[in-house]
């Protein structure tokens, strides 16, 4: 027990929420947020989106804070220790386990966007003209093997730097100045965008409801969404709960938390779609390429596209930095807790094995064919990575958290020891039935759209 006395906590309530924010905030909420809602027909599909957060995303972090909190350890011994010998710390490893294969292939999306800021700075996009010639730039790019695992590394060395540090001097105090700088970088681009000719048809598109719209395929990408862009299902949150204080506000926290990663998704709508709306040609429903191969023609067509172009893509890079850090702090706490390694030690293995885990992903973009276009299965390692780790698993962990906290280890005993003032006997008695009922349904229904619909 001598592992626990030495336990670091967050510094500050501040420390801890601008940290856990930015763990949630990531690229999936200024990349793929945009993508879905334009794929899904705009401001119905918004709407949809914050219902979720509200009836799902918030319930299922919720139970996740407890379950660290309570625990005061990594995913895997949590569960150990709330229900000893028994099958549930497989789930804690599965959470773990997703999150180092998760690290290995966000991080190379993440170093595309590293490489994308001195490229726009130095005027590489200022004449991508079309999205032809701004694809042939993508490829040229991605399939040069030494520029694109020398940024991949990179990149995983700033996180280890960080996660190196610990809690209060390494995370903590990190998210102190990466979260404010991320805000104010999206600040600017929302000001600078709103403010474009032909603004208002991008904002009317984002903004005002079609429910005409709505279909039950918007709802389920709603949901989705909501899930994915809260970084659930990877034993994040109930890693960073563990190092809360006895007398941390859990309900605030997790309020709080959702809606800054919120905030930050419908924000990058802001940036996004008044820009495109300036370029006829262009439609809102693009897809992923969205990106790499559309903006950089909005960024060439406006004034002072370069700007802000680089402003953007280093506001993806800190949001994706914040999350890898998140990413590996729940690899490099396990190492510590299980192992008995030192954090020093944790973070080098959990390093190291993420670059060498990464690297099929780095050259799935174009560097090696077989990776690029894996035999059988047809598509990439790396959306083959993100079918397996980055949506079954963090369902399949989600849903088991649910049924765990709900029927399992009970209610009563999740909450025990919470503060709990008058105003949130109703919050919790509502949690109590979406933990149990609403949350454990969507999930199914989640998993089902994956393995028959889609």
């Amino acid at each position: 027990m001598a592992g626990q006395v030495a336990r670091e906590t967050w510094g500050s309530k501040a420390g801890f929420l601008l940290a856990a924010a930015g763990s949630a905030i990531g690229l999936g909420n200024i990349w793929r947020f945009p993508t879905v809602v334009g794929e899904s027909g705009g401001a119905a599909f918004v709407l949809m989106y914050l219902i979720a957060v509200l009836a799902i995303g918030m319930p299922v972090m919720f139970a996740e804070l407890l379950i660290g909190w309570q625990s005061r350890s990594n995913p895997v011994k949590a569960f150990q220790q709330l229900c000893p010998s028994s099958f549930w710390r497989f789930v804690g490893l599965l959470a773990v386990t997703a999150s180092l294969i998760i690290l290995s292939y966000y991080s190379v999306i993440a170093s595309w966007t590293l490489a994308y800021i001195p490229q726009t700075y130095l005027g590489a996009l200022s004449n991508a003209g079309n999205q032809g010639s701004n694809a042939e730039r993508f490829e040229n790019f991605t399939s040069n093997i030494s520029y694109v695992i020398s940024v991949y590394t990179i990149f995983i060395a700033i996180t280890m730097m960080i996660v190196m540090g610990g809690i209060r001097e390494g995370i903590e105090r990190w998210g102190k100045v990466l979260m404010p700088l991320l805000f104010i970088i999206l600040l600017m681009l929302v000001i600078r965008a709103v403010t474009l000719p032909g603004a208002s048809r991008g904002l009317e598109f984002y903004l005002r409801p079609d429910f005409s719209k709505v279909t039950a395929e918007t709802v389920l990408n709603a949901v989705s969404q909501a899930f994915f862009s809260l970084s659930l299902g990877m034993g994040i949150m109930i890693t960073y709960g563990s190092y809360l204080s006895k007398d941390a506000d859990l309900a605030s926290s997790t309020f709080w938390v959702c809606m800054m990663d919120t905030l930050i998704a419908v924000c990058a709508g802001l940036v996004i779609f008044p820009a495109l709306f300036t370029i006829p040609d262009l439609q809102p429903a693009e897809g992923p390429k969205l990106i790499f191969l559309v903006l950089p023609t909005v960024f060439s067509s406006i004034p002072a596209g370069s700007i802000f172009g680089t402003g953007f893509f280093a506001l993806l890079t800190i949001a994706a930095l914040t999350s890898s850090i998140s990413l590996m702090e729940v690899v490099v706490t396990y190492l510590v807790e299980q192992w008995s390694w030192s954090r020093n030690k944790s973070v080098l293995a959990c390093g190291f094995a993420t670059l060498l885990l990464g690297l099929p992903s780095a050259m799935s973009a174009g560097a090696l064919p077989f990776f690029t276009d894996l035999p059988i299965v047809g598509c990439s390692f790396l959306d083959l990575m993100d079918t397996i780790f980055g949506k079954f698993c963090l369902i399949l962990v989600a849903m088991a958290v649910c049924i765990f906290v709900g029927w399992k280890w009970s209610i009563a005993a999740a909450l025990q020891g919470v503060q709990v003032n008058r105003a949130h006997h109703l919050v919790i008695a509502c949690w109590s039935v979406a933990i149990r009922f609403v949350c454990p349904v969507a999930m199914v229904v989640i998993l089902l759209s994956l393995l028959f619909w889609r």
